[in-house]
């Protein structure tokens, strides 16, 4: 499976929407799996909410970085195979917060860190895709008020020295996903290479 990582430099609003299949298509002509990043805020409109735990609630932060990612080598698309890429997509993550030094927890698909909600995230599938958004704060500014946040630029090392800022951002989000992609590409390879019993 190929999955092609684009980067967005416009900064534009994830209301839901994006979680349509084959949003990466109609918006930038990329045709296949791919992971879309970009730096926006979050306001997830009502009418486009997936998960029924969700109903009522707010989920917006003012700046955050998204993730969309679409599979289309599972057919039909398979929810549990979207939500297990999803928990993969977190545990990278978490995986270069560790190397970092920032301590973090998780609980199901979200990402703690000093006990704030770091991040957030959905799975979904189509008849054609399977889908994954997963945002992380960039401050912890215009989440909702009954939560308590953090952002990648609020975490600071023992020195008290900011660790994540606008200048290496980028860097960021291209190394987790190009871990995330190799880590799939990996398993079609040890899939391709395993002797059946």
């Amino acid at each position: 499976m190929t999955i092609i990582h684009r980067h967005i430099d416009d900064i534009f609003e994830y209301d839901g929407s994006q979680i349509n299949p084959s949003w990466a298509f109609n918006e930038f002509g990329i045709y296949g799996s791919s992971v879309i990043t970009w730096v926006g805020p979050v306001n997830i409109a009502p009418d486009n909410l997936k998960d029924f735990a969700d109903v009522g609630l707010e989920i917006k932060s003012n700046y955050m970085i998204n993730f969309i990612c679409e599979f289309f080598d599972c057919q039909p698309a398979n929810m549990r195979i979207a939500y297990l890429r999803q928990r993969l997509l977190v545990m990278i993550f978490r995986e270069v917060l560790f190397e970092k030094g920032i301590v973090s927890k998780r609980e199901g698909d979200d990402i703690f860190v000093e006990n704030r909600k770091l991040s957030i995230s959905i799975a979904s599938a189509s008849l054609s895709s399977m889908k994954i958004h997963f945002a992380l704060n960039l401050e912890d500014k215009g989440t909702p008020d009954d939560v308590e946040t953090i952002g990648l630029f609020d975490i600071k090392d023992e020195a008290g020295n900011q660790i994540f800022n606008k200048d290496n951002l980028t860097d960021l989000v291209n190394d987790v996903a190009g871990r995330y992609i190799d880590e799939l590409e990996t398993i079609e390879k040890d899939i391709s290479k395993t002797n059946l019993l």
